[in-house]
């Protein structure tokens, strides 16, 4: 039986918990990137090395990727809305201690307390929608977490260049503490305390240590094998590769594993899993390319070229909340390979753009990128968790949050390599300015059909994947398919 409209709608009580979960999901995805822009100006207040500096950024990225899923599992076992709120508080209090940081030292062990409270609540924030809200809503909640996720990404680097040109690079770690307090207070009084789903389970400590040493390694070869070289960018990856196959072959054995691999068994679960992968990928390659393309090949001032990128969200706020909606009643496989198809068709028309193209045609792009990515990502992450038995949900948010922060580190890295290969010997030009805008459109054209490629990739993975019943039709507050 289908819900009538009234019964669709969520109640102001679901509502405060989407708004708690969603500002969560902002403040993981905003710190992700806040920094990046603000990297010269710490180096500079701080009297140390661009190189030295860039590890404000990445000690955070491996802390948070490497503890999703033991975030998850805490959850489980201590109670979801207990463990959530403490990582709202670690998060505040590190974001404090970074804006008060003298010294790299201090600061990168203040990014990485930060890093632990933003695993918790990225990992915790799709089990939690799955866990409290009535089956019929997941869907349209799902999509208004994406929104806000994606919507602190994009605005990052534009938050973080206004506060640190405004002000200084330590705002953009104090701009934290007012809504980590506010999101924490609310928190307190809306979010329902339910029992813990495995109050028995315990912390596989073998695992965790294992995936934290795969994502590491792995995270770390990949943003800096322009910075040690090749060979031994290589030899990182091979070490991650090696510690990959370790972690595989202990989860098999494990009796309460971190991962359970079986799942995968599911080629829906996969395939969307590595949906949301692909949709990071591109959209994160985009957001790392589009700067220089603006400020080295079309000469525009670093705060219009921010102004211009704010397309991007735009598209994402039209359309994920919509589309997760739509999904509750139609079902989630339509809505994704129509945001893949959307997303398809904007790279290519962005492929095309040289240092004589219109702003105008640069942000319609933009646009409809950010409004396809927003179409895709909320429903493959109400597939996932419908795919996923209820007693592995707290796993499965987890991993979905590390399939999207695998998905933008593996985007950077590998549209930064199609570029640099499109450049040749002439990648040496970059840095001096002096390479014509014509040569660096021109490989901006191979990377953005990189990023092309991944979309494509994605509508012919959705292809083999079963239609479900939509969510909204489903009297029950169970997940589809059980």
């Amino acid at each position: 039986m289908t819900d009538s409209p009234a019964d669709q709608k969520m109640s102001r009580k679901d509502l405060m918990v989407v708004l708690v979960i969603s500002l969560g999901s902002f403040m993981a995805g905003l710190d992700g990137t806040i920094v990046n822009i603000a990297l010269p100006a710490i180096a500079q207040s701080l009297d140390i090395s661009t190189f030295d500096a860039s590890w404000v950024l990445t000690a955070y990225l491996i802390i948070m990727v490497s503890l999703l899923i033991t975030a998850s599992r805490l959850g489980d076992m201590k109670g979801y809305r207990h463990i959530f709120l403490s990582g709202f508080v670690l998060f505040t209090f590190g974001s404090a201690l970074c804006g008060l940081a003298t010294g790299l030292d201090t600061l990168v062990l203040s990014r990485m307390l930060q890093a632990v409270g933003g695993a918790v609540i990225s990992a915790l924030g799709a089990v939690m929608i799955t866990t409290y809200l009535p089956t019929r809503a997941r869907g349209q909640a799902l999509g208004i977490v994406a929104m806000f996720l994606m919507l602190g990404a994009a605005l990052g680097p534009v938050i973080g260049g206004f506060l640190t040109s405004a002000f200084s690079w330590r705002f953009i770690f104090y701009v934290n503490l007012p809504v980590g307090i506010i999101a924490t207070l609310v928190g307190l009084r809306t979010l329902p305390s339910l029992p813990p789903v495995r109050p028995d389970a315990r912390i596989d400590i073998p695992g965790v240590v294992l995936i934290f040493s795969a994502l590491a390694t792995l995270i770390f070869g990949l943003t800096s094998v322009q910075s040690i070289g090749v060979p031994n960018g290589l030899a990182v990856l091979g070490t991650s590769l090696v510690f990959w196959s370790l972690f595989y072959l202990h989860e098999r054995r494990a009796s309460d594993p971190l991962v359970r691999f079986s799942l995968f068994c599911n080629p829906a679960y996969t395939i969307q899993n590595a949906g949301i992968m692909l949709t990071q990928m591109a959209l994160a390659g985009v957001m790392v390319l589009m700067p220089f393309f603006l400020e080295l090949a079309m000469r525009i001032p670093t705060d219009n070229a921010g102004a211009i990128l704010l397309a991007l969200p735009v598209g994402m706020i039209l359309t994920a909340p919509v589309s997760g909606k739509v999904s509750d009643q139609i079902g989630t496989k339509r809505p994704i390979m129509a945001g893949f198809a959307v997303s398809a068709a904007a790279l290519y028309f962005l492929s095309a753009i040289s240092p004589a193209t219109g702003i105008g045609y640069i942000c319609t792009c933009l646009f409809l990128l950010g409004a396809g990515t927003g179409i895709a990502f909320a429903p493959l992450n109400s597939a996932v968790m419908g795919e996923s038995p209820v007693a592995d949900w707290g796993m499965t948010s987890g991993l979905v949050r590390m399939m999207t922060n695998l998905g933008i580190s593996l985007g950077v890295a590998l549209v930064m390599l199609v570029a640099t290969v499109a450049l040749g010997p002439k990648i040496a030009q970059v840095s001096a300015h002096t390479l014509p805008a014509a040569d660096l459109a021109r490989a901006f054209t191979t990377a953005f059909l990189f990023c092309m490629a991944l979309e494509v990739l994605g509508i012919i993975l959705m292809l083999g994947v079963r239609e479900r019943e939509p969510s909204g039709s489903s009297d029950g507050d169970v997940a589809p398919g059980f």
